[in-house]
């Protein structure tokens, strides 16, 4: 998602990033870039941090002797990395996220792989509840550089309409 300069004062403009619920059209999908080449230290790092104590994501020696020969990327990691390039596109702007389902993890991801991510928007709707937001649901999938999918999911967000979000308040 480019950035829009939106004036907040006299010679003064404030980046403003996302969509507004007006903005998301069924069937769009949104390339999300820049991508990122996972690192051994990322993956190490994520799974002592996380706790996950599966030698898989950080044992050389024990991975060897698996059926992917090395050390597999933490799963939860590779999950965080596609939602996060998905901010900017999904929801910069939201509300909250009202829903994660049917992830699925479909091919392994190992230090030195490249990823990416796409968003297609799948389905919307007006909040019953909130009249100036509405709800959107977007299939994300992750893939390699070579393009190998190796993650899909859908996630539900809460958005606001336009002129109804956080950074279209005047003291923000």
């Amino acid at each position: 998602m480019v950035a829009i300069a939106k004036q907040v004062g006299p010679s003064r403009w404030r980046e403003s990033y996302g969509r507004y619920y007006e903005d998301f059209v069924i069937g769009d999908v949104y390339e999300h870039r820049p991508g990122r080449t996972i690192s051994e230290a990322d993956n190490t790092w994520f799974t002592l941090l996380t706790m996950n104590q599966h030698p898989l994501h950080f044992d050389a020696a024990y991975a060897a002797k698996s059926e992917f020969g090395r050390p597999v990327v933490n799963s939860c990691l590779t999950l965080s990395i596609v939602a996060g390039m998905s901010v900017s596109d999904v929801s910069q702007k939201a509300i909250g996220n009202l829903g994660w389902n049917d992830i699925r993890l479909v091919a392994p991801v190992f230090a030195g792989d490249t990823i990416y991510a796409e968003s297609e928007v799948i389905a919307k709707r007006d909040s019953e509840k909130r009249p100036t937001q509405g709800v959107v649901t977007v299939r994300t999938t992750g893939r390699k550089a070579d393009g190998t999918v190796f993650m899909t999911y859908e996630r539900t967000v809460l958005v606001p309409k336009r002129g109804h979000g956080v950074d279209d308040r005047a003291d923000y």
